[in-house]
């Protein structure tokens, strides 16, 4: 980037396009910056990532829309957290519930971190997370998590969504703020002789140039990755899974405001609500069951094996990109890399990397100053989501195929990893850990806890001792009781969605 840059590509739309588009034209409005997004016709989006962590929330109103003006387009419900099933064997623990924490929680999660601690050094306490936390009661009651005026108290949710149709909305939504759109297929890059790109060219002999470009071409990687050579640092040997099939199913009326994720023979399923449909997917390794086996299996699961439904598959391959800025150019969603879809953490990465691009180019005066730290900075938040995600597949304790053994047994996680978990088992206070790793600004201290208790990290039944009258200091119907009342200010969810379906 150099400090006359006044234009700048965006080649590849999707949501990741889009993203980046409209926190380009926001952020920089009064630069006179020259911003074009390119999307060929004849290249589809991957398009399965239906659910999104809070961070969209916080992306939709810096970009200044309001959910009544998107969420009924883009068949939209609320996402308070995902309930995890069958990923543990450990009783009382095949299910539990990762929640998104809100303010409500502060009063009640004393009482998760105090029990799931002594648990571990093995006093008879409860450390299930699940009914610790307010987003727990919104899900299961089926609430929307808006507030009224009466309930001065923040939430914080996410939201699933039909990701064609959100791409489409930011298309629009970039438009109005100036944003040019152009469809055209580029079938060469074309490089300066100092290795920077010059310009594209079109299948039909148009040439696009601009000062700076962003890649949004998926796994393709058209800029980075094929042009400039940017290395791609797998990490198939801890992230097993590269493949998915997707279904489509008939919607709940009143549906859910969480993601199912559920553990099956080689890999898990999502199941998210949307109001037009649950989209359903399969994701899985075909190392350890072929694409046919797969479907079979998840069509049984869904009760369609004869049901006249075409799958839809997909491939993928897990990893990132060593620079995620080179020359002038940045990689935005797959073209940068993935850590597979579990906790849907591809649009946040999408949002930081476009963001810190944003302030790493405002505090070198739109320079290449920061470059190093910008990426240093993403390629440690993808790594921190890896490992996040690698630790819900090395603390399973399935033995049912050899795809569960092995991940349970993987010995390739990384170091810090291995010192969370031993921080975890060996009764530790893993806030303490996070800090001194500094992860706790990727994932909070409670999303480890919530994830390590809800697998049932603990010392087992038959080694746990009964707790002393401070052990047993809170009283989890109170906590119920409170979190209930709490609960009574909500809609259902239902009834919150058709307040948005009547002001589109």
């Amino acid at each position: 980037m150099r400090s006359n840059t006044k234009s700048i590509v965006i080649l590849g739309g999707g949501t990741a396009g889009w993203i980046a588009a409209n926190l380009l034209a926001t952020h920089w409005k009064d630069k006179g910056l020259d911003i074009t997004l390119v999307e060929s016709p004849d290249i589809g989006i991957i398009g399965v990532g239906e659910g999104s962590t809070p961070p969209l929330k916080t992306f939709m109103e810096i970009i200044g829309t309001e959910e009544s003006d998107w969420m009924a387009r883009c068949d939209a419900t609320y996402k308070v957290g995902i309930t995890f099933r069958d990923w543990s064997t450990k009783p009382g623990f095949d299910e539990y519930f990762h929640p998104f924490l809100c303010q409500p929680d502060e009063f009640s999660v004393p009482a998760f971190f105090h029990n799931s601690f002594l648990r571990r050094k093995g006093v008879d306490l409860d450390g299930h997370p699940s009914q610790f936390f307010m987003a727990w009661q919104l899900a299961k009651q089926r609430l929307a998590p808006i507030a009224p005026p009466n309930f001065p108290f923040e939430m914080n949710y996410g939201y699933h969504f039909n990701s064609g149709l959100l791409g489409e909305f930011l298309k629009e939504w970039a438009a109005k703020k100036g944003v040019k759109y152009r469809q055209a297929t580029v079938t060469e890059v074309v490089l300066d002789q100092q290795g920077y790109i010059d310009f594209l060219e079109t299948d039909s002999e148009e040439v696009i140039k601009a000062d700076f470009y962003i890649d949004s071409t998926g796994f393709r990687s058209h800029l980075l990755q094929q042009t400039l050579r940017v290395p791609f640092d797998s990490c198939e040997d801890v992230l097993f899974n590269d493949s998915a099939v997707v279904f489509p199913t008939e919607p709940d009326e009143n549906p859910e405001p969480q993601t199912i994720s559920t553990a099956l023979k080689y890999g898990w399923s999502w199941k998210i609500p949307l109001t037009s449909r649950f989209g359903n997917g399969y994701v899985y390794s075909s190392k350890y069951v072929d694409d046919d086996d797969a479907e079979l299996e998840f069509r049984q699961k869904l009760g369609l094996v004869d049901a006249d439904i075409e799958a839809r598959r997909l491939k993928f391959k897990v990893g990132r990109v060593r620079e995620h800025w080179y020359k002038n150019c940045v990689a935005v969603g797959l073209s940068q890399g993935f850590i597979e879809p579990l906790e849907a953490t591809a649009l946040d990465m999408v949002q930081e990397t476009v963001v810190r691009f944003i302030e790493a180019a405002n505090n070198g005066n739109m320079t290449d100053k920061y470059r190093d730290d910008f990426n240093n900075h993403v390629s440690k938040r993808f790594d921190a989501v890896r490992d996040y995600i690698v630790c819900h597949y090395r603390i399973n304790t399935r033995t049912d195929t050899p795809y569960w053994i092995d991940n349970g047994n993987n010995d390739k996680i990384s170091r810090s990893l291995r010192e969370i978990l031993a921080a975890w088992t060996q009764g530790k206070n893993i806030t303490d850990e996070l800090k001194r790793q500094n992860l706790d600004a990727y994932f909070p201290s409670v999303s480890w806890n919530c994830l390590l208790a809800g697998k049932g990290i603990y010392p087992t039944q038959e080694q746990v001792r009964p707790g002393s009258e401070l052990a047993l200091k809170y009283d989890l119907k109170q906590i119920a009781s409170y979190l209930e009342g709490c609960a009574l200010n909500f809609k259902p969810h239902q009834e919150q969605l058709a307040l948005l379906q009547s002001a589109c």
